[in-house]
């Protein structure tokens, strides 16, 4: 939805880097077999350093090379997205709370960024890149534990460990809290604190300079929908009705509108 509403010179770019999400993101489903997911992972970490190096085979990846502002050393970035997944696959991506920074921004802020690299918006509608960067950021932290918050125990149904493994030892839980059906009320304690940090990371995300929030604006409309998102898994209700689809899009361009003013 956030690329109906991003300005015209991001559409295609961020096209191109969703539909790389996406594969790589079905590649890190627990439904996916390990084993497999390591050779395709393997292989798109060659493909994206073919893409830098403009030898690239994939359609995704010759659309992304075609866009007037493509250039090799926007795509180094998507090679460290990779590389990110393939840790997630490892099981155990945060071993520090310190650590969910610096992983989510590699797997989920720096494609974001290089669809703007390539749009040329640093310096265009007032975007620079420390706004891009923070915005970015915020975000990816935000999507990656609203994520672990949604999927935890399909991902600790399979042996990994979806949390920062410091924090859940300082909190005492186990991978037999991971795993109930109900969340004891120590882990339940520890999830709303999660939710709380996803919810000011969101909040972040959507405090962009007024000069800046135009050319970002896709990236608020991510941050919007994410926050509802949020909250209505809080509470434990539903968004797949064709009413909470017209809600999304409703939500989605008054984000849009307010950024574009």
């Amino acid at each position: 939805m956030s690329h109906v509403f991003a300005p015209p010179p991001v559409r295609a770019p961020l096209l191109g880097v969703y539909a790389l999400l996406a594969e790589w993101q079905a590649l890190l489903d627990p439904s996916t077999e390990r084993s497999v997911a390591q050779l395709k992972l393997a292989w798109w970490h060659e493909e994206m350093v073919r893409l830098s190096q403009g030898t690239a085979v994939h359609p995704v990846s010759r659309y992304l090379a075609s866009q007037p502002g493509a250039a090799g050393a926007h795509f180094t970035i998507l090679t460290g997205a990779v590389e990110a997944a393939i840790v997630e696959l490892g099981g155990v991506p945060l071993e520090l709370g310190a650590h969910l920074e610096p992983q989510s921004a590699a797997l989920i802020a720096g494609p974001l960024r290089v669809a703007s690299l390539i749009a040329g918006q640093l310096d265009r509608a007032g975007v620079d890149r420390a706004s891009l960067d923070r915005c970015t950021q915020a975000l990816a932290a935000a999507q990656y534990l609203a994520r672990a918050l949604r999927e935890y125990r399909r991902e600790a149904g399979c042996g990994r460990v979806p949390f920062a493994v410091d924090e859940l030892l300082q909190a005492g839980i186990e991978n037999a809290d991971l795993l109930s059906p109900q969340a004891p009320p120590h882990l339940q304690t520890y999830l709303d604190g999660l939710r709380t940090r996803a919810d000011h990371y969101y909040a972040r995300a959507a405090e962009e300079p007024l000069a800046a929030r135009s050319g970002l604006r896709h990236l608020l409309v991510l941050a919007a929908l994410g926050r509802k998102h949020l909250q209505a898994q809080a509470h434990s209700q539903g968004g797949n009705s064709a009413f909470g689809v017209l809600k999304d899009m409703l939500l989605a361009w008054d984000a849009a509108r307010r950024a574009a003013h």
